[in-house]
């Protein structure tokens, strides 16, 4: 199968006294090893589209389908386990553990799905904090980091479990135009390396223009789906 992701006629909504619709009708289908992103104006449905993808929120109605699974129906342990095994996730905000080192912080996937790190995957989480210039940092905490620094241990610790599909939701919105370029670049090329798909909301132009795919969301609907030819 094609597609790692299929999204199935889903629809979002919120609240109870006063209920509003934020997703109409969504199909969609992620290709495996690609770079999607999802843009469109604030407040359009983006992120909540994302979240479902990712299973952090389920739909009201429709159907989600993840790596040729019907995850739809899973209960809540199911789902989390779901997440820790396929997916990994990056955040504008880093979400990195103030009370843990990097390296600890890279391998708390791994520990929260399996246990105790062996060996071979410290080796893992050392390699590749040396493949995007942080290995001298393993030993420092979050609030020893720069900005830049603390979002690429929150690649890593994305990368570590080797995900089939990463999600990133604007990764770089808190970082200059430099460190932005940086991560993007390194982040590209370690999903292309390790054949992971990667889907990221963004409101970065530069960014879209570089990814396979740009999938535009206006009012809870898709606008428009365009593939480039990188």
């Amino acid at each position: 199968m094609d597609d790692i992701i299929i999204l199935e006629k889903i629809n979002k909504f919120y609240g109870d006294e006063v209920v509003f619709q934020v997703l109409f009708d969504i199909h969609l289908y992620i290709k495996r090893g690609k770079f999607t992103t999802i843009v469109g104006p604030s407040g359009s449905g983006k992120s909540t589209l994302l979240n479902i993808i990712g299973l952090l929120e389920s739909p009201t109605s429709g159907k989600v389908f993840l790596d040729g699974q019907d995850v739809s129906s899973l209960n809540k342990d199911e789902l989390a386990a779901c997440r820790n095994e396929k997916i990994g996730f990056i955040f504008q905000f880093h979400y990195l553990l103030p009370e843990f080192t990097a390296i600890e912080n890279i391998l708390i996937p791994y520990w929260i799905g399996k246990g105790r790190p062996p060996g071979e995957i410290v080796d893992r989480a050392l390699h590749l904090m040396d493949r995007i210039g942080i290995k001298k940092f393993s030993g420092k905490y979050p609030n020893q980091l720069s900005g830049g620094q603390q979002q690429r241990v929150a690649i890593a610790r994305a990368l570590i479990n080797k995900p089939k599909i990463i999600f990133a939701d604007e990764p770089t919105g808190n970082l200059d135009s430099k460190t932005s370029n940086l991560v993007m670049e390194l982040l590209k090329e370690i999903v292309d390396e390790q054949k992971t798909s990667l889907v990221m909301v963004t409101h970065d132009p530069n960014i879209a223009a570089g990814a396979d795919r740009v999938v535009e969301i206006v009012d809870g609907r898709i606008n428009s789906d365009s593939l480039h030819s990188n």
